[in-house]
């Protein structure tokens, strides 16, 4: 009689042995993963540090001196970048932690949204957001309009299952509003006007939706305003002696906002400049900005099939928070600036990607014909994407480039740290250089002329003007040091 083994049983049955499952990837993964992918290889390794960059990134630096922080800025860059900051100096380190961070958050920000839409759509929303040549170009990036994005889309799906009751395990609704709240406070925190904005629509929801009506959502989107609000508060207080104040020097350094329209400025700079101000110029290619133009008529088509289309008035809500939060967030931008650019519009772009994609795939399912145009009109703003990226990639890249160059002449002409570098492009110029930044003039204001005499006494000083401009005033016996290729001329102090 023969002993049973492990794979032979006593009757004499053969033992099966499970097959081996694989578990796919979910498609929201792979169109994060490849997000960071085109990040890592085509936008880190070849930018440095641009203008606002290093302001924000200087705040918590501490082998730079901090350059002059402004009225219309908030801190939750800073806080993004101080873990790399605190251990390293270097640009491609800052991006690298950026681009790695922003991948991980579109993830998290567009699978809030899986429970309520499917693996499908909340995929297809979020690559259409994150192939916008804009989102890939500042994943790495320390700017803030990204992240308000992201903070914006997980808020509101957020908001949104806290109403369904489907945010997964014990504490479903509770789980829900802490999510809106550090989602809120998030967007608050990086910038404190788009955390009102964003507000305004979640709080409106709570009013006119009944799941929500109830304390604990409206507490959510509130403390999470009051929350992420406290920096700017207390800094407005005790820089500028309060809130009125930093909004009114605010608006200035804006230049002056007020009720304008400013859609044709956005318009023209959908494919670039970074920065459009003032924005008198050529639309770069405006058959390439047919997307742009198509969004209110989609976004219309969209509220028109939520409010006439089946099923519930959750299923409805899921198309009109997402277009209510976008409206709102655009709305800044589009009556009350004087200048433009394509980042300030990520935050409505990332919104309105959820309703377009839901729309999309719903019209398409079990119509040929649909699958085909649907292919072909993602195919047409792959093409428009791709060629306005690789245009203000080499734009970007020549710009910080040149920064690095001027700041390299200025080393060999002897300023180097400690040292202060004033005038035209001094915040990237500056901590290129490893040197204080300094204004006696302007937006960035933050030295008197007598401060400025006294430093040139002490350290190495240098003023920036265009190539071909006369010295400023207080430099108009220092020495003119010529920046071939970089647009600029130098004027170094003399000691003593």
């Amino acid at each position: 009689m023969s002993t049973p083994t492990a794979l032979t049983p006593p009757s004499g049955a053969p033992t099966r042995v499970p097959a081996r499952t694989h578990r796919r990837p979910s498609p929201l993964a792979l169109v994060s993963l490849a997000y960071g992918l085109v990040q890592l290889a085509a936008v880190v390794p070849w930018l440095g540090l641009g203008w606002d960059e290093s302001v924000y990134v200087s705040q918590t630096d501490p082998h730079h001196p901090a350059a002059y922080f402004s009225a219309p800025r908030s801190r939750g860059v800073t806080y993004l970048t101080a873990p790399l900051t605190w251990l390293t100096n270097e640009p491609h380190a800052v991006h690298l932690w950026l681009a790695l961070l922003s991948t991980a958050c579109l993830y998290g920000a567009f699978a809030v949204w899986r429970p309520l839409l499917g693996a499908g759509r909340s995929a297809l929303a979020a690559g259409l957001f994150a192939s916008l040549w804009t989102a890939l170009l500042y994943g790495p990036q320390a700017m803030p309009n990204l992240w308000v994005a992201l903070g914006a889309v997980a808020a509101t799906g957020w908001l949104l299952r806290g109403a369904a009751g489907t945010a997964g395990g014990t504490g479903v609704r509770g789980r829900a509003w802490w999510g809106v709240a550090l989602a809120v406070a998030g967007v608050t925190l990086l910038r404190f006007p788009d955390g009102c904005w964003l507000a305004l629509p979640l709080g409106l929801a709570c009013l006119a939706h009944r799941p929500l009506r109830r304390l604990a959502p409206m507490a959510a989107v509130a403390g999470g305003v009051v929350a992420g609000a406290v920096p700017w508060v207390v800094e407005a207080y005790g820089r500028w002696g309060g809130i009125g104040e930093r909004l009114r020097v605010s608006s200035d350094v804006q230049g002056e906002m007020g009720l304008r329209w400013a859609g044709g400025d956005a318009w023209l700079s959908v494919n670039g400049p970074l920065l459009c101000r003032p924005c008198d110029i050529e639309p770069y290619q405006p058959w390439l900005t047919w997307w742009w133009l198509l969004l209110p008529v989609l976004g219309l088509v969209c509220a028109v099939r939520g409010r006439h289309g089946a099923g519930r008035a959750a299923r409805r809500v899921t198309v009109w928070l997402p277009l209510a939060g976008a409206l709102a967030l655009s709305l800044p931008y589009l009556l009350t600036l004087g200048y433009s650019a394509p980042r300030f519009f990520l935050p409505a772009y990332a919104l309105l990607a959820l309703p377009l994609a839901t729309t999309a795939l719903d019209a398409a399912r079990g119509r040929r014909p649909y699958v085909v145009a649907l292919c072909a009109v993602l195919a047409l703003y792959g093409v428009s994407q791709t060629t306005g990226f690789w245009r203000n990639l080499m734009g970007a890249r020549h710009t910080t480039h040149r920064y690095e160059t001027v700041a390299a002449h200025l080393h060999r002409a002897g300023v180097r740290p400690p040292c202060l570098i004033t005038g035209a492009q001094t915040p990237p110029v500056s901590y290129a250089a490893g040197c204080a930044s300094g204004n006696v003039a302007g937006n960035n204001k933050n030295l008197t002329h007598a401060a400025l005499r006294t430093l040139t006494t002490r350290i190495p000083v240098a003023a920036l003007t265009a190539a071909h401009a006369a010295p400023p005033a207080y430099a108009r016996t220092w020495h003119p040091l010529p920046l071939p290729g970089t647009g600029l001329r130098a004027w170094v102090a003399g000691r003593g």
